[in-house]
Formats: C-alpha cells, sequence, structure tokens
C-alpha cells in the first residue's frame, strides 16, 4: 500500500481539533507477517518493517497532545509461534533500544513495559529494565511495550499481588496472626486495589485501540483498561500504518459522542 502524499499531512492536522485528544492510545499491530508474504519476503522481515514504524508514530502522537502509546508487542499466546520467529521478534527488541535509547532520552520519551517480564530472555529483559531506569524521569510521552503481554494473564498476577499485599501487611503487625486476620485477607476486594496492582497503575485507561490488518477482536490486549475505549479497526497491514493513519483514527475519535454509562445533557 503507497503512502498517502505528504501534502495531506496539513490538510489532516487541520481537521484533528485541539480537544478531545485522546490521552492514551494501544495499538494491536497487526498484518506483519500478511505484509511480508505480500512482498515476497519472509515474516521476520514483515517485522522488522513493521518496527520501523513506530518512529513516526511516537513523533506525530507526542505533536498532537497524545501522552501515553501502548504496542502489542508480544502476547502470552506469542510463544506458540515457531522458535526462530520468536528469537528474531526479540532480536528486535534488542535492536530497538539499543538504537532508540539515546533518542528517547533526548526527545522526553519514557520506556515503560507491561507483562511478565521474569519469561523472557535474559539478555532483553537487562536491556529493558535499563532503558526503563535511564528514561524513567522524561515526561513528554510514555511509550508501552507490552512483551509477553494479556490480560488475563495480568489479571491472575494483579490478584495474586493484591492478596501478597495484605498478607505483607498483616505480618508486620505486632501481633500479626490475631482474630481478625483471616477476615482482613478475605475481605471483599474493589476494582480500586485491583488497579493499583495492574501494570498499567501508573498511567491513564486506553481512550483509543487501533487495530491494523482488519482483524476486528481484541485478542486478550488490555481488556479492563480498554473497557471504555473507543475501538477503530483499519485495513491497513501495520508496516503500511503511518501518521496519516493515525491522524485519521483521531479524526474519528473526535467525532465519537462518549458518554460513559451516562446520557446526552
Amino acid at each position: 500500500m503507497s503512502r498517502e502524499p505528504a501534502s495531506s499531512i496539513p490538510l489532516l492536522k487541520s481537521k484533528i481539533q485541539k480537544s478531545p485528544v485522546p490521552v492514551h492510545i494501544g495499538v494491536i499491530m497487526d498484518g506483519n507477517g500478511r505484509w511480508a508474504k505480500k512482498q515476497g519476503l519472509n515474516r521476520n522481515e514483515g517485522h522488522r518493517k513493521g518496527a520501523q514504524v513506530i518512529d513516526g508514530l511516537l513523533e506525530t502522537a507526542s505533536d498532537l497532545g497524545v501522552r501515553v502509546i501502548s504496542l502489542y508487542a508480544f502476547s502470552t499466546e506469542n510463544w506458540k509461534r515457531p522458535a526462530t520467529e520468536i528469537s528474531a521478534l526479540f532480536n528486535l527488541l534488542d535492536e530497538f533500544i539499543l538504537s532508540k535509547l539515546e533518542k528517547m532520552k533526548a526527545n522526553s520519551i519514557r520506556l515503560k513495559v507491561s507483562g511478565n517480564l521474569k519469561k523472557i530472555p535474559k539478555n532483553s529483559r537487562q536491556l529493558v529494565e535499563n532503558a526503563i531506569i535511564e528514561t524513567e524521569k522524561n515526561k513528554k510521552i510514555v511509550l508501552n511495550f507490552c512483551i509477553n503481554y494479556g490480560s488475563m494473564d495480568e489479571l491472575e498476577r494483579a490478584v495474586t499481588l493484591v492478596i501478597q499485599r495484605r498478607v505483607e501487611k498483616i505480618s508486620a503487625k505486632k501481633n500479626p496472626w490475631d482474630n481478625s486476620a483471616i477476615k482482613n485477607i478475605l475481605k471483599k476486594v474493589d476494582y480500586k486495589e485491583i488497579h493499583s496492582a495492574l501494570d498499567t497503575h501508573d498511567i491513564p485507561d486506553v481512550d483509543l485501540l487501533i487495530r491494523t490488518s482488519g482483524e476486528m477482536r481484541l485478542s486478550n490486549f488490555m481488556l479492563l483498561q480498554s473497557a471504555y475505549a473507543e475501538l477503530y479497526f483499519t485495513d491497513t497491514l501495520w508496516p503500511d500504518f503511518s501518521d496519516i493513519h493515525l491522524m485519521q483514527a483521531i479524526e474519528e475519535f473526535q467525532k465519537r459522542n462518549r458518554k460513559f454509562g451516562g446520557i446526552d445533557e
């Protein structure tokens, strides 16, 4: 798919209002393999081309006032893929961190990761954890990579963490295991407590969720955080997704009437 002419960009930008702009955009980056097949290339080249989209996406999003971009980079289900493809994906992640870290620091981009990093390759985990530390004070925009991420896994980990926190709180008391201890552990869990244990506890919920390549499903991506997100599906394959497509999605977002369960005044 050919890119839109650069002359279209100012026109599209002029159509986008200053408000409301989605604070948090989640993206299910789909279609790398299909793009590669159309080009007569192997799937890994599709992933490589897809990784090149991220720079432009961040720049345009930041210019428009978006404050968080969450990218579904590797799901808990992606371990079912061939070992060679998994290895290539993590090599791409390593390359991205090594090549973009200084640019992220210069452009005040904060790197965040959602997902269980304990299961990813050690070298990748170390690079990611180091980049998180080095960019933690950056404030212009958050790039949230969702790696070994799945909403159901996240919820399991969050509930486990809630229980662990309750046990630790009780154990810290002078007489920890009195008659009220079990009651305190088993007391009702509210969503605020669960939210505090989610991977995304420190960023806003998703306002706009984009999925590329024509598929119309959420695939276990930020199910809780997207409870009131506007959904935007496009046939564009991820490696072809440009700043033009992002602005079209935001323009569509601004046409929606978000009532959050209420009614129009």
